[in-house]
C-alpha cells in the first residue's frame, strides 16, 4: 500500500476537487453544510420541541453533529466507491482498497476542518481547556479506523450486491436519533427508571462511545471514561480486521462484477 501513496494521495485531492467543482463557495460547502444543520437542529431541539436543557447547546450539538456526519458520510460515500471508480479497477493494478480508504480519508479532511474551529470556540467559551485534549487525537485516529474498516465491508459487498447502499441508508435514519447527538441520555428521566435504554443508547449503538468521548473531553473538558478509550482501541481493530478480510476475500472478481 506504501508504494501506492502517490495513487492514493491523488484519489484523495481530486475528490476533494469534484465534490463542490465550479460551485462559488468550493470547500467551503464543507463548512456551510454542517453550520446549516446546527441551526435546524437548535432550532427544532432546542426551541421548538425544547428537547434540550443544555447549557450552550449549539456547541453541544456542533460537536455530536460532526462526529455523526464523518460517520454517514464516509459509509454512504464509501458503498459506492468502487462502483463509481469501475473503469480504473478494471484498467490499472493497484490495490484495490485504496478507493474506499481515500474517501474515508476525504471525509477525515472534512471531520477535520469543521471540528477544529468548533472545538477551539467551545475551548474559549466553555473554559473546557484540560490535559484531556490530549486524547482527542487518539479518538480521532480510533474513529477513523473504526469507519475505514467499515467502509472496506460496505464497499466491496455493494460492488457484489447492490442493496447494501439501501440497506445502509435505511439503518443510519433511525440510527441518527438512537444517538446521543442532540440529547444528553443521562438526563431522561425514562433513562433512570429502566437503566438498560442507557446501556444500549451508549454502548450497544457502535458510534456513541466515539461521539461521547470527544464531546466529554472537547465540551465538558473531563476525562472520556476508560471504557470509552478501550471501547475506541477495540473497536477500531476489530472492524479494521474483519473489514481488511473481507475485502481481501471478495476483491479477487471485482473487475467482473464492476
Amino acid at each position: 500500500m506504501l508504494s501506492y501513496r502517490f495513487l492514493f494521495t491523488q484519489l484523495v485531492r481530486r475528490e476533494l476537487r469534484q465534490k463542490y467543482k465550479g460551485s462559488a463557495l468550493g470547500i467551503l460547502w464543507y463548512l456551510v453544510n454542517p453550520l446549516v444543520m446546527m441551526g435546524a437542529y437548535t432550532l427544532m431541539f432546542g426551541a421548538i420541541l425544547k428537547v434540550a436543557r443544555v447549557p450552550d447547546y449549539p456547541l453541544f450539538l456542533m460537536v455530536g453533529l460532526s462526529v455523526w456526519t464523518f460517520f454517514q458520510t464516509s459509509l454512504t460515500a464509501a458503498a459506492d466507491s468502487l462502483i463509481l471508480q469501475g473503469s480504473l479497477v478494471r484498467k490499472a493494478r493497484f490495490p484495490r482498497e485504496a478507493i474506499p480508504a481515500a474517501t474515508v480519508t476525504v471525509q477525515l479532511v472534512t471531520l477535520a476542518a469543521v471540528l477544529l474551529p468548533v472545538a477551539l470556540i467551545t475551548l474559549v467559551i466553555r473554559g473546557s481547556w484540560t490535559p484531556w485534549l490530549v486524547l482527542v487525537p487518539v479518538f480521532i485516529v480510533c474513529l477513523y479506523g473504526f469507519v475505514l474498516g467499515l467502509a472496506l465491508a460496505v464497499s466491496v459487498l455493494h460492488a457484489y450486491f447492490r442493496d447494501v447502499l439501501p440497506i445502509i441508508q435505511a439503518g443510519l435514519l433511525p440510527l441518527f436519533f438512537l444517538t446521543p447527538i442532540y440529547f444528553e441520555t443521562s438526563k431522561f428521566s425514562f433513562v433512570h427508571r429502566h437503566p438498560w435504554v442507557g446501556t444500549v443508547l451508549n454502548w450497544v449503538n457502535p458510534i456513541a462511545p466515539f461521539l461521547e468521548g470527544l464531546r466529554a473531553i472537547i465540551y465538558g473538558g473531563s476525562g472520556p471514561g476508560l471504557g470509552r478509550i478501550l471501547y475506541g482501541l477495540v473497536a477500531a481493530a476489530v472492524s479494521l480486521t474483519v473489514g481488511r478480510i473481507l475485502f481481501d476475500r471478495l476483491q479477487g472478481e471485482l473487475a467482473v462484477v464492476l
